[in-house]
């Protein structure tokens, strides 16, 4: 019997399945997954998700596993690797976003600010457990996700905006935005 899972995730698409079922919405609280996740969704503005789910893999090989390290130290050489990828998303500024972005992780780091904290601190350290009947219940941004993409824009990091934010929160669990009925909701919800 094919469980419920919540209406946006097609039931022919196993890594969609897979996705939905393993990732989205389990909290992460590592510093490095976290910045790559919010370098994801920046990506994905303008596109679908599975766009980016489907290109994850060759991202992530692009871009030295997410080592914020290793991308802030990209050059101009790098950027012309990057674009000429057709595995990856060929945006001049999608790809700076992520290289300035990995520069702005640095930078919090050597100042003693953990990117972890500074995220989860805006949800008091535990995600926000939302009872959604349905899709549609759904909001596309909060209140606080235009909180947090002011705040991250003030500190330079770029595509991420409110409903970007939002998904994002969604996608690390810092929201449970599993509908009631998806096989998922509990699990996610005993996580909490």
């Amino acid at each position: 019997m094919t469980p419920i899972r919540c209406d946006w995730v097609p039931p022919s698409d196993a890594l969609y399945c897979n996705y939905h079922d393993t990732e989205w919405g389990v909290p992460e609280y590592d510093s490095r997954a976290l910045w790559e996740k919010l370098v994801l969704d920046g990506m994905q503005a303008g596109l679908s998700w599975i766009t980016i789910l489907r290109k994850r893999d060759s991202i992530r090989d692009a871009f030295d596993g997410f080592d914020p390290t290793k991308v802030a130290a990209y050059g101009e050489a790098d950027m012309e690797r990057l674009l000429n990828n057709a595995g990856i998303i060929r945006s001049r500024l999608k790809c700076k976003a992520a290289i300035d972005g990995a520069k702005l992780f640095l930078d919090m780091k050597e100042r003693g600010e953990d990117f972890s904290d500074y995220l989860w601190n805006f949800v008091g350290g535990k995600p926000i457990q939302n009872i959604w009947e349905q899709d549609s219940d759904v909001p596309a941004k909060t209140e606080l996700s235009e909180t947090i993409a002011r705040d991250l824009k003030k500190r330079g990091f770029k595509f991420c905006g409110p409903v970007i934010v939002y998904a994002f929160m969604q996608a690390v669990g810092m929201v449970n935005d599993h509908t009631t009925d998806c096989h998922c909701y509990e699990s996610v919800k005993a996580m909490r």
